[in-house]
Order: C-alpha cells, then sequence, then structure tokens
C-alpha cells in the first residue's frame, strides 16, 4: 500500500462535566426545526395558469411521506465530521473557532485542522486527552439552523440528547447532485410555483417549510452520487426512494466517536499489515524497557499468517500472527518460539502515517514504523543498478489503474549491462531498454522501454526494497510492478529442483479448483477442465492435450520467494476457463503423484488448485 493508512481503537478519552465528553443521543425534534430561513427561497406564483410536470400528476409526492423523508434525511447536515471537539454527530461546531489541547490554543478554520488535535492526542499514549472549547462558539444543526452556545455546560446538554453513538437519521453513503427543480402543488395538483434548489440545505429548508399533505414534484432526472464517487441517474419518485434505500447503508458514516479508527475493515487491515516491512522503534514488556535489545528489528508479517524478524545482524527469527476483531477493534496475536517478548495477544491501539501500535495489560508495547517509503532512500542509483544487474527478476504483478495485467505473470526480466533489457515467457523474447536515475520528484526510479510491451512502459518509482523483491508504484494512479529476484533459476535450491523434476515426469489432470466466493460459498470449477492433460515441459513451458491433441500453452515456474515460500507460477493467459489457472500459487503439499496449491490475495477470494498425476 505504501501510502494511506488507518488509524483505530482509541479507547482513553475521559471528560468531566467540566469538559466535552463523547457520549451523545439525538437532538429532540422541536430544535432540528427551530429557526428556519424559509423566507430566502423565492417561488415563482403561477395558480392562474395549469402546469403539469412531465405530464404525469401522478409523479407528486406528499411532504410526510417516505419519499420525502428519505429526501430530508439524505440532505440532512452532517455533523459527524467534529466529534474530537463537540462529541455530536447531530451538529457540527461552525468554523472558525478555537480550543486548547493539552495547552496549546489552535484556531479550527476547517476539517483538516481537526487532524491538528488528533495528532497532539496521539503523541503520547499514556497520557489523559483534554481539550477545552473557547466559548461562545455557533454550532449548526442537522436543518442547518445555526444557534449560540455560550459555556460547556449548554453544549453539553445538546449533545446529551443526540441518539446513543451517533445513530442519527441523515443518509451520508448517497447525495444529491444539484442542481434540482422542484414544484409545489394545490390540493388541485395545480402547480403552484417551483424553485431550484442548489444545496443540500436549500432543499432541507424546502422541506421544512412544508405542511405534512403539501404535494412536491421534481423535475426529473435527478443525478446522485454514492460514497464511493460512482453516480445514478433517476427518473421516478420510485427509482429516487429505491436508490436511496439501497444506498444509505453501503458505507460508513462514522457516527461513533472513536476518532481515531479511520474507518478501514479486516481485509485492509490484513493488507496494510502485510504489504511492506515494519521496523521497530519501542518495546516495553512487563513495565521494563527493552527497546535497546530490539531496536532497528525487521518484522515481515506474510499473507499465509508467517512472520519473520530480523535483528541487527541479519538472523531471522520464525512466527505466526492471527487477528481478530472486537469491540475494542483488532487483535494481534503473535507467536514465536524464541522471541517471547513478542509473543502475546495484542491491542492495536493504531495504524497510521506509516506506523503501529501494540498494547497490552502489564505494562506491554510495541511501535512498530512501516518502510514502504522508506526502504530505498538509502539505495543510490550505482547500487539499485547493481542489484538489477546480478540475478533475473520475475514479474509477481503488473498493476495499472487498479487492472492487474495477468498475462505477464511469471514473465523474466534481464537487465544487462548498456542498458539492454530483455522480457521472456522462456519461449518469446522481447528486448527493449532500462535506465536508472531519479524522477521529477527526486525518487529513485526505474525506466523500462518496450515496444512491444507497453504495460511495463513506464518510470517506475522505488518503494520497497526487501531482500529478493523489488516494488515500484505511483499510488495516486494506482500503478504497480512487484519484481521477485532468482539467481540462476534457483538451479542450487534441492526442493526447487525436486518439484521441477515430479512436475516434468508425466501429464497431470486437475483434480480440484475451488474458489472462496466474496460471500463466503465455495464454486467448483473441476469439471471445466475434465479430459485436459497438462504436460509441464522444459525451458518453463506448459502444454495442454485433449484426445493428444494440443489445444494451448502457457508458462509455469517453480521458485522460492523472498519470505522462503515455495511458488509455483502458472500462466494460463486471461482466456476462459484456463484464466482462473493464472496465479502465483504458494505449494502446500507435494508428492510423486500430487500437488496441492492455495492462493489469497485482496483483489481475489482464496482458490485451492490441486493436479494429480495420470496413472
Amino acid at each position: 500500500m505504501g501510502v494511506g493508512f488507518f488509524k483505530i481503537g482509541l479507547f482513553k478519552k475521559h471528560m468531566t462535566t467540566k469538559k466535552i465528553q463523547i457520549v451523545m443521543k439525538k437532538l429532540i425534534h422541536n430544535l432540528l426545526f427551530a429557526g428556519l430561513f424559509i423566507a430566502a427561497l423565492s417561488f415563482t406564483s403561477c395558480q392562474e395558469e395549469f402546469e403539469e410536470v412531465g405530464g404525469n400528476e401522478q409523479e407528486t409526492l406528499m411532504a410526510n411521506s417516505d419519499t420525502a423523508a428519505l429526501i430530508v434525511n439524505t440532505s440532512t447536515n452532517d455533523g459527524s465530521f467534529d466529534n474530537i471537539v463537540d462529541g455530536a454527530s447531530c451538529f457540527a461546531v461552525k468554523f472558525p473557532y478555537t480550543v486548547d489541547v493539552g495547552g496549546i490554543q489552535i484556531t479550527i478554520d476547517s476539517e483538516e485542522d481537526l487532524e491538528l488535535i488528533e495528532d497532539i492526542f496521539d503523541e503520547f499514549d499514556t497520557d489523559e486527552d483534554v481539550l477545552d472549547i473557547l466559548f461562545p462558539i455557533t454550532i449548526t444543526l442537522g436543518d442547518f439552523t445555526e444557534i449560540v452556545i455560550e459555556n460547556v455546560e449548554q453544549l453539553i446538554d445538546l449533545a446529551e440528547e443526540c441518539r446513543e453513538g451517533g445513530d442519527d437519521d441523515d443518509i451520508e453513503c448517497i447525495d444529491f447532485v444539484y442542481p434540482i427543480t422542484l414544484f409545489t402543488y394545490d390540493i388541485n395538483s395545480q402547480q403552484t410555483g417551483s424553485v431550484v434548489v442548489e444545496s443540500d440545505k436549500e432543499l432541507r429548508q424546502f422541506f421544512a417549510g412544508l405542511e405534512g399533505e403539501d404535494l412536491v414534484g421534481i423535475d426529473y432526472p435527478v443525478t446522485l452520487k454514492k460514497y464511493d464517487g460512482t453516480t445514478i441517474e433517476v427518473n421516478s419518485n420510485a427509482e429516487l426512494a429505491m436508490t436511496i434505500e439501497a444506498a444509505k447503508d453501503e458505507c460508513d458514516e462514522d457516527d461513533d466517536n472513536d476518532f481515531n479508527d479511520d474507518d478501514f475493515d479486516e481485509d485492509r487491515f490484513d493488507f496494510c499489515l502485510t504489504e511492506c516491512p515494519w521496523k521497530v522503534i519501542t518495546v516495553e514488556r512487563d513495565g521494563n524497557d527493552r527497546t535497546v535489545d530490539y531496536e532497528a528489528y525487521l518484522m515481515n508479517f506474510t499473507e499465509d499468517g508467517g512472520v519473520t524478524v530480523k535483528d541487527r545482524e541479519g538472523n531471522v527469527l520464525n512466527g505466526e500472527w492471527s487477528a481478530t476483531f472486537t469491540d475494542r477493534g483488532p487483535l494481534l496475536t503473535l507467536e514465536f518460539d524464541t522471541l517471547v517478548d513478542f509473543s502475546l495477544q495484542w491491542l492495536v491501539y493504531e495504524v497510521g502515517e506509516h506506523r503501529i501500535k501494540l498494547f497490552a495489560e502489564g505494562g506491554n508495547k510495541i511501535i512498530m514504523q512501516q518502510l514502504c517509503e522508506d526502504d530505498g532512500s538509502d539505495v543510490n542509483p550505482d547500487s539499485l543498478r547493481e542489484i538489477l544487474k546480478e540475478c533475473e527478476w520475475i514479474i509477481k504483478r503488473v498493476k495499472l489503474q487498479d487492472e492487474p495485467i495477468r498475462r505477464l505473470l511469471g514473465f523474466e526480466f534481464k537487465f544487462l549491462p548498456g542498458g539492454v533489457a530483455t522480457l521472456t515467457n522462456g519461449d518469446v523474447v522481447s528486448e527493449g531498454t532500462w535506465e536508472v536515475g531519479y524522477n521529477e520528484e527526486q525518487v529513485l526510479a526505474l525506466l523500462i522501454s518496450f515496444g512491444d510491451e507497453p504495460a511495463v512502459n513506464f518510470n517506475w518509482p522505488l518503494r520497497d526494497l526487501d531482500d529478493d523483491r523489488l516494488k515500484f508504484s505511483v499510488e495516486e494512479i494506482d500503478y504497480e510492478l512487484i519484481l521477485q529476484r532468482v539467481c540462476d533459476d534457483n538451479a542450487n535450491d534441492g526442493d526447487v529442483v525436486e518439484i521441477r523434476s515430479i512436475m516434468m515426469d508425466g501429464s497431470w489432470s486437475v483434480a480440484m479448483l475451488e474458489t472462496v466466493t466474496n460471500d463466503g460459498n465455495t464454486a467448483v470449477g473441476t469439471e471445466e477442465f475434465a479430459g485436459l492433460d497438462f504436460y509441464f515441459n522444459a525451458m518453463h513451458q506448459v502444454q495442454v492435450d485433449e484426445n493428444d491433441n494440443p489445444i494451448t500453452t502457457g508458462l509455469w515456474r517453480v521458485i522460492r520467494n523472498y519470505n522462503d515460500h515455495l511458488v509455483f507460477y502458472l500462466n494460463m493467459g486471461e482466456d476462459a476457463p484456463f484464466d482462473d489457472l493464472t496465479e502465483a500459487w504458494y505449494i502446500t503439499e507435494v508428492s510423486a503423484d500430487r500437488i496441492e496449491l492455495v492462493y489469497e490475495d485482496e483483489y481475489i477470494p482464496s482458490k485451492v488448485l490441486v493436479f494429480e498425476k495420470n496413472m
């Protein structure tokens, strides 16, 4: 991932009645509708002239209807973004205002300034985080009414009326795209006025000025924008209601007062943990500072639950990790045979800004810094050139704008002297050029150019250099290249050589292919390969026959990766059904007549593939 992390699990905020608390309920109904500025809306009178909306009188709705309630809730002012200050999701403090955080006065002019408060809270892990607001302040309610608050007691009284946990009525996962034209009608369904609303505030106030049985028309089509940036066009009241109803619970509205969580789920936590190595910064065990013993140790988490720790002398200690999610946040369990100071179930107190903080009762703490951005900072162009020329490099992943280029999986780069580069699948060789230098942002980068393979043509910034792996990426445009170093084709690795010999001895059939889908079900695709014979040949070539007739070819490799795992690269192209076999598989079991492979990744569900030898 490199950049862009998430904070979680703040569990130590305590306030007195003189301080701002973070325990809230819903504001009472009559307060939400006080002081509306209805007079600001202008209507065009047309009572003497009948006009239908789209020629369909049924496209009106009553102001007290369920659809109108969805419109009102979607246009309600969200007050959850500043819960670190007011502890209430049903109103927000109007900018600018001043707060005192630990004796430091900060003027808050924007949402970005709220991060300064959190940074001060996070600076120390054992102190009590206290925030004082300098009154008077103005708060904005859900209906955009503004109220002046004179003191902390008045603010607490209002905040306590918010619904417990911030589970308020406003819908934040979808928004209207303005402008929108609205119509009003009399009891005879004749149009009496129209208004163009330009914002949530104007829309909210328009509905607040209506009586329960007043009729409203909407000039369709209307566009809505979801939390993920996608837009939906609706053309009727029914479509509008169904779209809002379907989208309202699709995202985390962050209405709770755990402002340190920054909204990440279990999958994203696991991805952040395994994406890059972690350098140990602080270790405390049983109240004793053990930092001097472990400082600068490197910890590497792998997707299969393994964890390795490399000490300052380069020695490697192996262990296991697992994570569970609780109401307090993630619990990270570490188990080592020898590294006993790390073996514990840790509460993940914070993940953010390339840093993770682990705590456990009894005076136990670990703080680590992630090295995604910084691993290559000490590597200069000359050293990177020598690293690239030392061995061959296998493509583990190429991704362009969130689209993995799977047809290049397992291809081999050679970076030769004189700026010549080759790219091959073992059969066809392409020739291009390569160069190492600094890009415009002064980041060390690898410039690759192949005339017949545009997917790799790019000036790739180095983000991670970890033993036998190189990672290049540009997060802003979602470009990524991960290369695995292989020296002399692992010819001196006895396990690799033996597995290759087993696979090249005869033909093989797919005995099982199962995929765990996103809904937890298992999809079986074995029957699609029935009657097909796989021949794993020399030069990394695999051939598939049906009734002794070749029908397709591909690439296969067996290598030992940088985490000491045996990996079976299989690239059968992008055409169904063979694309289901194209992965970098972990080898879990192997014998003279059977090999079992497992694949897990953040981009697709987990998969199991079993080949059995034909007798």
